[in-house]
């Protein structure tokens, strides 16, 4: 049984500001660089408790170097997918023929009142599909069901837990903290979460049978609120984007695998608008 995981940081118990989660930061990022590798190795764990046989990890954090690879598991079942850019960012190395897939430390949205809340980019500030406004996990979610693959694993902070249950409710979640701001929370101990993470991995492979992929039924339409005018500006030069008012953009893609890709390549060209002109 062919298991994908897909690992962030923001989410992971105990992290609640950027300076943790950030490879520049050399007093408190290896710590909750660690955190963040053990809560993956517990979902391992669990999964493989559950039945999984293969897994395929994806370091989906910042610079997407962040897991600690000597404390995976190394009997050649676990492979390793880091760095970046990559092609499908989050989502990297999801594959058709993967029974399904688990989401490790992830966050609420851009606009919610989490901790370190956002949407890939502080450029971000809201993203919809169809209407319906979307995190990281249900963007993630999306692609990979239409792959096929459901999601039956979230984990996290509690926002980001009960809104991806209300979208995906087969799924077992893991609300490892509550915001008590954004950058403070209410946290389980790194134990407490990484046990309660390996349950709930375990509880998850049992629930495959009545899980299902998430999609959106088409038409897709994919709309981009961003921080400033000048991050749709750059935006709206892509092809298939139109501008949808000051600081939106709109696209029409023909399925969701080119959806996600524009999304990506919309995000990243938002950068350079906060470059010296």
């Amino acid at each position: 049984m062919k298991i994908y995981v897909s690992c962030d940081m923001e989410g992971t118990a105990g992290v609640c500001s950027w300076s943790q989660c950030d490879p520049e930061n050399r007093h408190e990022y290896p710590t909750f660089r660690r955190a963040m590798t053990r809560e993956v190795a517990a979902a391992i764990e669990g999964a493989r408790e559950g039945g999984a046989t293969q897994i395929v990890v994806n370091d989906s954090h910042w610079s997407m170097r962040n897991l600690i690879p000597d404390e995976l598991p190394d009997d050649g079942a676990v492979r390793l997918v880091t760095g970046a850019p990559k092609p499908w960012s989050m989502v990297e190395g999801l594959a058709q023929g993967t029974d399904a897939a688990l989401f490790t430390g992830y966050h609420a949205k851009a606009g919610d009142a989490a901790t370190l809340a956002h949407t890939f980019s502080d450029d971000i500030y809201r993203v919809a599909v169809n209407g319906v406004a979307c995190s990281e996990a249900l963007l993630n979610a999306a692609l990979a069901g239409s792959y096929g693959v459901p999601v039956v694993l979230i984990t996290g902070d509690r926002t980001i837990v009960q809104e991806t249950l209300h979208h995906l409710p087969w799924a077992v979640g893991v609300a490892v903290k509550d915001a008590i701001g954004f950058s403070a929370a209410d946290s389980l101990t790194p134990g407490a979460a990484r046990l309660a993470i390996r349950n709930g991995a375990r509880e998850a492979m049992g629930r495959m049978a009545r899980a299902r992929p998430f999609t959106f039924e088409p038409p897709l339409e994919l709309t981009i609120e961003t921080a400033a005018v000048e991050h749709a500006d750059f935006m709206e030069l892509l092809p298939g984007f139109a501008r949808a008012g000051g600081r939106a953009v709109r696209a029409v893609p023909l399925d969701y695998p080119s959806l996600y890709a524009s999304f990506v390549a919309a995000t990243r060209i938002a950068g350079a608008a906060n470059q010296p002109a």
